[in-house]
């Protein structure tokens, strides 16, 4: 088989494709043949050694794809061969709360899914939706159960109830997608008229255009009511916290997804943002297998779909990183397999 493998970090020519042996399934394992991956922004930090978790020597890349199962161990009961799955993002974490000892992760301290087959222990993955394309499918255990989790995880989100989401990352598609499916009205951020009519063609109630309105915290509380959001996916972290904070409602939700970047080390927020409020800051880690089934469930009853970009073929993926690392997506990066 060929598989991809991160041979010198820091760069996307130190991504070198291999020829090297099929695995073989032990007997709790799937042995899936992988159709489409799709490109996170973790992706970008493991290649530039800035992600909190230090990639295994030589790992084969990225996190996220979805393929066929075709063939099982002597122990397998979750799986059979034909059924269409994707692997999860922390194979250990199956429900419940995270534990450190949980935080494996293809792609970083093991081998992801940049590559024509792949063995996963049959905990580690979940039966797609049938409506799915491949290349769908692939975008979902990252961007998409983070949404997901975001949304779901905390304060139960009510019909009726404000979520303000920020840019038009693959992420915040997602949440605008399932908070209109959900019932809540949506607000989103974007300096790109073009990006703006999208962003309401997939459901946005509103937009803001951020470098119209600096302070547009104060602009989402306008479009509100002066009530504020009930809920900010805050996708961010040190540059937009300050408004995120300003357009939150007083009990609103806070999801952190970010807390530093290059130009700013660390999350700081103003007394005078939150001094008067009693909003709950929550910080997600994408999820669990059980958060991801779920997704899954909603996927299925309601046919959402998730937002694909750009799809480039296998032998591209140096061509697909450079894209992504572009900025220029709106939606997706996806790699077909095969």
């Amino acid at each position: 088989m060929r598989a991809y493998h991160l041979e010198t970090p820091g760069t996307v020519d130190g991504i070198v494709p291999r020829e090297q042996a099929r695995p073989e399934p032990g007997s709790r394992d799937i042995l899936v043949r992988v159709r489409a991956a799709s490109l996170n922004k973790r992706d970008l930090l493991i290649l530039r050694e800035t992600y909190p978790l230090k990639a295994a020597p030589d790992v084969i890349p990225v996190s996220d794809g979805a393929g066929e199962v075709v063939a099982v161990g002597a122990e397998v009961t979750r799986f059979a061969v034909g059924d269409r799955v994707a692997g999860t993002y922390f194979p250990n974490w199956l429900d419940g709360r995270i534990t450190p000892d949980r935080f494996d992760q293809p792609g970083a301290t093991l081998d992801g899914m940049l590559t024509e087959y792949v063995r996963l222990d049959q905990e580690a993955a979940v039966r797609v939706p049938d409506h799915l394309t491949w290349e769908e499918a692939a975008c979902l255990p990252c961007a998409g159960v983070t949404a997901w989790h975001s949304l779901t995880g905390g304060e139960a989100l009510a019909p009726g109830h404000t979520v303000l989401t920020l840019g038009t990352g693959a992420l915040s598609l997602f949440v605008v997608r399932f908070a209109k499916m959900l019932g809540a009205e949506v607000v989103a951020t974007t300096s790109s008229p073009a990006k703006a009519d999208r962003l309401r063609a997939l459901g946005a109630d509103h937009v803001v255009d951020y470098a119209a309105h600096p302070e547009w915290g104060l602009k989402v509380r306008e479009l509100t009511g002066g009530r504020g959001a009930d809920l900010v996916v805050e996708t961010n972290g040190p540059e937009t916290i300050e408004q995120s904070v300003r357009a939150a409602a007083l009990y609103a939700q806070i999801v952190l997804l970010i807390t530093g970047s290059p130009r700013r080390p660390g999350i700081e927020i103003s007394n005078a943002a939150y001094a008067g409020s009693l909003a709950t800051i929550r910080r997600v880690f994408v999820g669990s297998r059980a958060h991801f089934e779920s997704m899954n469930r909603a996927l299925r009853l309601h046919g959402v779909r998730p937002v694909v970009d750009r799809v480039f073929g296998f032998d591209e993926v140096r061509e697909a990183y450079r894209y992504y690392e572009s900025g220029a997506a709106f939606g997706k990066v996806v790699v077909r397999v095969g």
